[in-house]
């Protein structure tokens, strides 16, 4: 049964969408969400995202579920304060999301009453922000199922660790003391009720005890800032941290300096290391400018902000979150026992 919503909208069945789409759909589909013919699925796109949901209608067609679209400029201005009720109610009665959108600036708020009620009802929900054409010919065509063994491989690792030190060619140099009372979690593309994951997918996470060092960002930068500042390897911005809070921020691009200092000042928490990350898709060999598929290119990434307390643990919130990225890491754990390297150069030394 097919049942999309009557909004005034394109039809995605109609919706014409490039053949190269059809692989990392199915995968999204099939093998990330794994969405059952008794089940029913909420799909929220925007019109800049319409032939990649189309592809992904397309599958759930094949696979015969129920499903309703949502396209947010049919609905609500842009960028949204909050998400549309209509979107929030279809939600209620749904075993499966599916965000495919180019959000906007200042429209978090808006993200996060989505992924409260993910929460709440523990969907399956991925998390397609910023979705491209070319992450759908690049990272979602990975092989999710590998990438999941090496995520629990990594994953079995940092869970015993008692901190992560990293290095960069490009002078990163951190420390991370973890906190036994957060919780790791990984989000390797295979989408299940515990936690709802990010499209592609590919990487472990929690929020750190504390942070120390200076962290060199030549990937990019998350959020909006992403698309506005591209990647930034070749004027990098070197972020300086003690007990857990950005100290100092400096780049040649004084543009970006300035904005990031002022996102990572939107409040009292916004500073604050929320997240600390390995990337483990393996199926990326280089940054391509865009957050959602970079912050899985192996090596680690770091976010400033929301710490996702609901799952980590953390006791804290802020009304921000801005991932950082860097490059070529070399990463040891550590414990009472001595440490143990686990990349090297960008390059995993793990079996899996």
């Amino acid at each position: 049964m097919v049942d999309q919503a009557t909004q005034a909208a394109p039809d995605l069945r109609t919706t014409a969408f490039p053949p190269e789409f059809t692989p990392g759909a199915r995968n999204a589909v099939t093998t990330c969400l794994r969405i059952q013919p008794s089940e029913k699925v909420t799909l929220i796109t925007d019109e800049r995202c319409l032939t990649i949901a189309a592809s992904l209608v397309a599958e759930l067609d094949q696979i015969g579920c129920t499903w309703n679209a949502f396209v947010l400029e049919a609905l609500a201005p842009r960028p949204l304060i909050d998400l549309p009720a209509t979107i929030l109610e279809d939600m209620e009665s749904s075993q499966v999301s599916i965000f495919a959108v180019e959000v906007q600036p200042n429209e978090l708020h808006s993200r996060m009453q989505m992924t409260d009620v993910v929460n709440r009802r523990r969907m399956r929900h991925a998390h397609m922000v910023n979705i491209t054409p070319e992450i759908m010919t690049q990272g979602m065509r990975a092989d999710f199922l590998a990438i999941d063994r090496l995520s629990q491989a990594v994953l079995d690792k940092v869970r015993a660790a008692t901190y992560v030190r990293a290095t960069t060619p490009a002078g990163t140099d951190i420390h991370a003391q973890l906190n036994p009372d957060y919780r790791w979690f990984k989000t390797s593309g295979i989408i299940s009720t515990e936690k709802w994951g990010n499209l592609p997918g590919g990487e472990c996470f929690t929020a750190p005890g504390e942070v120390n060092g200076v962290f060199v960002v030549d990937g990019v930068v998350g959020d909006f800032l992403c698309a506005r500042y591209g990647i930034l390897r070749a004027h990098p911005l070197t972020i300086n941290i003690e007990g857990n809070r950005i100290t100092r921020v400096s780049s040649e691009n004084k543009a970006l300096e300035r904005d990031f200092w002022a996102y990572t000042h939107t409040d009292e928490n916004s500073d604050r290391v929320g997240e600390f990350a390995i990337g483990t898709n393996i199926g990326v060999d280089r940054v391509i400018g865009n957050i959602l598929q970079d912050e899985k290119f192996p090596g680690i990434h770091i976010a400033f902000g929301d710490p996702y307390g609901a799952h980590t643990g953390a006791p804290w919130k802020s009304s921000t979150h801005i991932d950082v990225v860097g490059l070529e890491f070399s990463i040891w754990l550590g414990d009472a026992h001595g440490e143990e390297q686990i990349m090297r150069d960008g390059q995993f030394l793990l079996d899996a």
